[in-house]
């Protein structure tokens, strides 16, 4: 079977926002998400930077006995998730007589792990740690809750791929449809924000220490830019077969035309211009599109010196004369990290319904290789009818989709 896949509901909180018209609002002003959080210099950090993401309120939406299995990122993803079902005018009615399947993306669960250990250190008493913390630590905790919450019933696993997580979840998902495996798949990506998730990467230096101003720290494939923002919070696509959206006189919002993938093998931190091409070569030739195509380019790009340089190599040999606009929204956003596969293709999709291009924020001097692209500097008011979204991990995973506006 070859069936078209399409999106019929999305949900998002992140630091530019907790709904989707209040998103779209940030991406076209070219607002930041990113500030200070004083207890991560308190803590150890070098860098203080993170996105900040409000933590929802869930009492009152669930009661105690699923509130209390819910990791951070489960949070953030349950309220992600509701409203994407809402916007797809699926209700548990629905639920419970139709088999949904859900596949996330993410690849940490530090708070609770953490958590457990100081209580076991200073107590010796695992009596102590209570039923709740088992649900959160694992990384399937996103998976596990919401499968519980949603009465979901078909495929349900967690992708840990690294920065790739979401957009592998999105890629998964859409093979299992296309190839008649499923009808509805719930997919997305989810990341912590705790200060407790991210010290292994202040220790590694892959931090902006450019505190004196968070909103420019961010810097994709700018010349001066000394590291990523840590950020997260959570996404959810509702993807669908076409012909069962329509049947159900769903309201289509995009269709996932491409997906590809590949990886780097070479160092566990190393970027690769040549895994990238083969990535976005084999998203593009599934879409049955060439790069002549493509509309605009969201951009892995996460503000580190090798990370966006292989990246720019990799683009410029794709994209060179070509019409494309490319811009990286982790400027606003900073690096979403196991969510931003998840977040960005919302994102992209959101460009596409408003008729925009989000800028790359931030951009003041270009380097060797960032010089040759076609960033948008700027908001861009122009039809996006055809995306590349890209996102690569440690590890080597790489990860491409093709997103179509709905036609």
């Amino acid at each position: 079977m070859d069936r078209r896949v399409v999106v019929t509901g999305m949900g998002i909180w992140s630091c530019l926002g907790t709904s989707l018209d209040e998103v779209s609002q940030s991406l076209y002003a070219g607002r930041s998400g990113i500030g200070i959080e004083p207890e991560r210099s308190t803590y150890g950090y070098r860098s203080a930077l993170t996105g900040i993401v409000p933590r929802p309120q869930l009492k009152g939406l669930l009661n105690r006995r699923l509130r209390v299995g819910l990791s951070e990122e489960a949070e953030y993803a349950y309220m992600a998730a509701r409203d994407c079902f809402q916007q797809a005018g699926i209700d548990d009615d629905f639920l419970q007589r139709n088999e949904v399947g859900i596949i996330f993306g993410n690849d940490s669960s530090a708070k609770p792990v953490i958590e457990a250990a100081n209580i076991m250190a200073a107590k010796h008493d695992s009596e102590l740690l209570g039923s709740g913390l088992v649900f959160q630590s694992m990384n399937s905790t996103v998976n596990m809750n919401l499968s519980t919450i949603f009465h979901l019933r078909g495929i349900n696993f967690t992708i840990a791929a690294a920065c790739s997580s979401g957009s592998h979840s999105i890629g998964m998902g859409y093979l299992l449809i296309r190839q008649g495996l499923q009808d509805r798949v719930l997919v997305g990506g989810a990341q912590e924000t705790n200060y407790y998730s991210m010290a292994t990467f202040d220790a590694l230096g892959a931090f902006s220490r450019r505190m004196e101003a968070p909103a420019k720290a961010s810097r994709p494939f700018d010349r001066d830019r000394d590291g990523l923002i840590p950020s997260g919070g959570a996404a959810a696509l509702l993807l669908e077969d076409y012909e069962s959206a329509v049947s159900r006189g769903a309201n289509i919002l995009a269709e996932i035309a491409g997906y590809g993938f590949s990886s780097n093998g070479a160092g566990i931190s190393q970027p690769d211009e040549d895994g990238s091409v083969v990535a976005m070569m084999r998203a593009m030739n599934d879409a049955g599109l060439t790069a002549d195509a493509i509309d605009y380019v969201n951009a892995h790009a996460t503000s580190t010196p090798q990370g966006d340089q292989m990246e720019a190599v990799a683009l410029d040999r794709l994209f060179r004369g070509r019409h494309a606009l490319i811009s990286s929204t982790k400027g606003m956003t900073g690096h979403e990290c196991w969510m931003a596969g998840a977040s960005e293709a919302v994102y992209s999709i959101l460009m596409m319904q408003h008729s925009f291009v989000a800028p790359n924020v931030n951009f003041e001097n270009p380097d060797a290789y960032s010089e040759p692209l076609n960033l948008a500097l700027a908001t861009v008011d122009t039809e996006v009818s055809t995306v590349l979204s890209n996102s690569f991990g440690f590890g080597g995973t790489n990860s491409a989709l093709v997103i179509r506006k709905n036609l």
